[in-house]
């Protein structure tokens, strides 16, 4: 028989034995989750406050926002790199969305909530990213002093009658670069560097401020017409502020380009990062961001179209615009032309 000593070693041969086996098996282990989710996020709305207050309420986790523009929040993800702590980027352009992806920022989700309730025109087919509301980039006129009829286009901006009559924000704002992205797509390079100088020489003033902005100064007269997305004129037509609603009371809306390739569109989305160090959670957050809660909240808490169909929306503002023809470009082909929309404008002299 073994003698006390040897008795020892074997027991700690036998211990040494099964903490190896045991080590060598927990890295197959998952452990849940903390329940925490880090967003970056380029929404500044105040109404997400409840959007965001509801998913921690359903789910337990806490979200850690950040929030900046889009080209910051990009900056700072491929800055920070492996370390990065984001676990959702959450921005409001569909071309940036794209570059993101071909950046390699996001990794592919697999979800069959995603797969059912976000319309295949309105996500990656890989699931790099989903887009959750959308919006329309529609002109705005003076109804004193414009005609709709002379504003009925895009390409009606850079007309010689309306020289001193447009007003805009930034040409470097995502906003406006999507939109000259998909009339290079259908004009060609050439025409819409000619359009854009039209529209150049057609301001009213330099341009400056936030869409808000252009429509509150097509109601003073200070311009004819101006672009702007139409949440931005609903969130005016929803105003308890009664010179709010008199300036879109001064103004009327076109659906541009109804005869042609219909009028432009753009998204907000999200994708999970490709370093997120809280995937599981990320993945449940996107799932939230496309249930009929959360889709309500983007109609009717800041009037944009959910993209899930069948979300009900009681925003009787968003709903008396109607219906229009929108334009069916794919979000691919709106990042691919994002560069050349930059340097076109940029020679075009739109600041």
């Amino acid at each position: 028989m073994p003698t006390d000593p040897a008795r020892r070693c074997l027991a700690t041969v036998l211990r040494r034995a099964a903490l190896t086996a045991l080590f060598a098996v927990a890295p197959t282990l998952h452990a849940a989750e903390e329940p925490v989710l880090n967003l970056y996020s380029a929404r500044h709305y105040q109404t997400d406050e409840a959007l965001y207050a509801n998913f921690t309420r359903a789910t337990g986790i806490r979200i850690n926002r950040i929030e900046a523009g889009d080209d910051q929040l990009l900056e700072r993800i491929r800055t920070e790199a492996a370390q990065s702590p984001a676990d959702v980027l959450l921005i409001v352009d569909a071309a940036r969305l794209w570059s993101a992806q071909q950046q390699g920022l996001f990794r592919p989700v697999k979800s069959a909530v995603l797969a059912e309730r976000i319309p295949a025109a309105l996500r990656d087919p890989a699931g790099h990213w989903f887009g959750f509301s959308s919006r329309a980039r529609v002109i705005v006129y003076n109804k004193a002093a414009v005609k709709p009829t002379e504003v009925a286009t895009y390409e009606s901006l850079a007309d010689t009658r309306n020289k001193g009559r447009v007003c805009t924000r930034s040409g470097s704002h995502p906003y406006n670069l999507s939109l000259v992205a998909a009339l290079i797509e259908h004009l060609g390079e050439p025409a819409t560097e000619t359009w854009a100088r039209g529209v150049v020489a057609n301001m009213a003033r330099t341009p400056r401020g936030g869409d808000t902005d252009q429509i509150k100064a097509v109601a003073a007269g200070e311009c004819g017409a101006a672009l702007t997305n139409t949440y931005y004129y609903v969130r005016l037509m929803r105003s308890t502020k009664p010179e709010e609603r008199e300036w879109v009371a001064k103004v009327g809306l076109v659906w541009p380009d109804q005869a042609r390739f219909g009028t432009h569109l753009n998204v907000a989305g999200a994708g999970v990062l490709k370093h997120a160090p809280h995937p599981d959670n990320a993945r449940r957050f996107l799932e939230y961001l496309a249930s009929d809660e959360a889709q309500g909240y983007f109609a009717n808490g800041n009037n944009e179209w959910p993209a899930v169909k069948s979300a009900v929306a009681t925003n009787p503002e968003l709903a008396s615009l109607g219906t229009f023809k929108a334009d069916p470009l794919p979000i691919a082909t709106l990042g691919r032309n994002t560069p050349a929309a930059q340097k076109l404008l940029d020679r075009a002299g739109w600041k």
